[in-house]
Formats: structure tokens, C-alpha cells, sequence
């Protein structure tokens, strides 16, 4: 707050003050009192108001320098209500209760928003975990009864679990510090893990599968990464090429430990990549070869920015995909 700026808001105040003080002068005058206190009874007038105006400049000056410092301060701005004192003059205190009174509001709304939020998330965990008992039935249903059609709906199948998954994982993404456990364990583990769990839909492609260099320890959650090594895994079926292949080797640098998953698919166009990880891209790829929910690698981006993990990927259209996940050094308690 600048008296520039204060004195141009008392703008037709000082007006009134000046145009009174020439008043008073001019009456004084009139009735003939003497030149010195004609002049002079206005300009103690003027001092005095000078006076107040001087006074009242400067608290409001404290008061409201130290609330915008406070509001650059805060990272959530909404907080500012909590940090304000209730100053001595009115419009102060009109203030601070219009914003006290509005942050609560807010604070209620976003109370509600986030009890809304919670209650739908329990809800998609339950419909997970009970949709997934008539996909387990099914695929009992398909083993005892083995043959064209049935295994065409195995695959099927296989695209319905991953989607549930997909889910499941996105609505605790944004809570993965509630749920997660790091702990020491091997690159051999956690592929190994996702190649199971993915084995029907990698069998049922045609997919060959080849691992080396697997036997690098790394600090991870492995539910969490088995998730993402799975999505890419899911992704490489989905865009994979007459005779699909998939190569998974570990890589030992000095500060980090990269797991690489390269497949000979159909790749990512150029003027794509730089997207792949956007929320709901597809791309032409995901239009044309294939349906797509461009969520998959979203999500595998997101969880390994929760996990502190890096990801990328390089790829040559119709040639194939690398995708790179490195587990830094700082992750490891050594």
C-alpha cells in the first residue's frame, strides 16, 4: 500500500477538506476577523486532518502490506484467513470477518467434495473386488471347456481384468503413500510377478518372452511396480506385430538400476510421442490398431512419479517400443 494509491482513494475527501478550509477562510473573512486568524484557524484545520489522515495511512499500511506478504508466503492461499489479525479499524475487521467467513465456507465445501470422493473410491474398490469373482468363474468355466470360441472369450476376458485393474489402481493413485511398502527385492521378482499374472493374454498372442540380466536388486513397492511393468507388458499385446516379441533385461549404471522392455510392435509415430503420457491420448495407433482408454501409461507415469521411479519410452513407427523404468540409487537403503 503505496500513499500514492491512499491518497488517490481519499481523492474526494482531501476535495471536501480543501474546499471546507477555503470556506472557513473566506466566512472569516467576511466577518472581518483578522487576516492572521482567518488564516490561521484553517490551517490547523488542515493539520489536523493531515494528522489523522497520516495516522489512519499508516495502520492500515501494517495491515495490509502484512497480509499480502502473508498471502505471497502461503502455497495454499486459501489458508489466508487463519494467518490474518484482527486489525483496530473497521474496514479491517469487515475484511478479515468476510474472509474468515468465505474460507469456511470453502473449507465445508471442500470437506464435502473430499467425503464425496473418498465414498466413491471405497465404492470402485468394491465393485473391483466383487467383479472380479465372475471373472475368475468365467475363466474356470473356459478351462473345463476348452476350445475356439472359449478361448476367444479367455481373451476377452483378459482385456475386462485389465481394464478393472486399470480401475482399481486409478482410484488409489492419488493416495499410493497410504498404501504402499518399500522394501528390498529383484528385478527377476518383480517381472517374473507380472509375467504371471499376465500370462494368460500373453499365451493366448502368441507372445514370445525373453529375460536376461534380471538379477539386480532394487527398493520398490511391488504391487505398485508389478502394476506398471504389467500395464507396458499389456500394451506391448495390444500393439504387437505379426510375430510378437518381448525382451526384458536390467541394467546396472552407477547411480540407478534400469529395467528395459523393448517389443517388435507396431511403435509410436513421431509427432505422438512426446504425448503418450497424457491423460486420455491415444494417438493414431490407439484410434486405428487397437481400442484404447489412454489411461494405461498415464497411470504408470503418475505411480512412478509417487514411487520417485523414472519412465520413458522410445520407439520407431513399425518397428517396435523401449520403455525405460530406473530406480535410482536413492532409493536403495544400502
Amino acid at each position: 500500500m503505496s500513499v500514492k494509491n491512499f491518497l488517490a482513494d481519499k481523492v474526494y475527501h482531501l476535495l471536501f477538506v480543501v474546499l471546507t478550509a477555503f470556506f472557513a477562510a473566506a466566512l472569516l473573512s467576511i466577518l472581518r476577523v483578522g487576516a492572521y486568524a482567518a488564516l490561521f484557524v484553517p490551517l490547523v484545520f488542515l493539520a489536523g486532518e493531515a494528522a489523522a489522515l497520516a495516522l489512519e495511512f499508516l495502520r492500515k499500511r501494517e495491515f495490509y502490506n502484512g497480509m499480502l506478504q502473508n498471502l505471497e508466503k502461503l502455497d495454499k492461499k486459501y489458508l489466508i484467513s487463519e494467518m490474518l489479525d484482527e486489525p483496530s479499524f473497521l474496514e479491517g475487521k469487515l475484511l478479515c470477518e468476510c474472509v474468515k467467513t468465505a474460507g469456511k465456507a470453502m473449507n465445508d465445501e471442500i470437506a464435502g467434495y473430499r467425503r464425496a470422493s473418498r465414498e466413491y473410491r471405497e465404492y470402485i474398490e468394491t465393485w473391483v473386488h466383487e467383479v472380479k469373482t465372475p471373472i475368475s468363474s468365467s475363466r474356470l468355466m473356459i478351462e473345463n471347456n476348452k476350445n475356439e470360441i472359449t478361448l476367444s472369450l479367455n481373451e476377452e476376458l483378459s482385456k475386462i481384468e485389465n481394464y478393472v485393474e486399470q480401475a482399481l489402481f486409478y482410484s488409489r493413485s492419488n493416495h499410493v503413500e497410504k498404501d504402499y511398502v518399500i522394501k528390498s527385492t529383484t528385478l527377476k521378482a518383480l517381472v517374473g510377478s507380472a509375467l504371471k499374472k499376465n500370462s494368460a493374454a500373453l499365451i493366448e498372442s502368441r507372445t514370445h518372452v525373453e529375460t536376461s540380466a534380471l538379477d539386480k536388486t532394487v527398493f520398490t513397492d511391488g504391487k505398485w511396480t508389478d502394476f506398471i511393468i504389467g500395464q507396458i507388458l499389456m500394451n506391448s499385446v495390444k500393439y504387437r506385430s505379426r510375430e510378437p516379441e518381448i525382451k526384458i533385461y536390467g541394467l546396472q549404471n552407477p547411480n540407478s538400476v534400469t529395467l528395459m522392455i523393448s517389443d517388435n510392435g507396431i511403435g509410436i509415430s513421431k509427432k505422438d510421442l512426446g504425448r503418450v503420457f497424457e491423460k486420455g491420448f491415444t494417438g493414431e495407433n490407439g484410434r486405428t490398431a487397437a481400442k484404447s482408454t489412454g489411461i494405461g501409461l498415464y497411470l504408470c507415469k503418475k505411480l512412478c512419479n509417487k514411487l520417485s521411479l523414472g519412465i520413458s519410452i522410445a520407439s520407431t513407427e513399425g518397428k517396435g517400443t523401449l520403455v525405460s523404468i530406473v530406480f535410482p540409487r536413492s532409493n536403495m537403503f544400502e
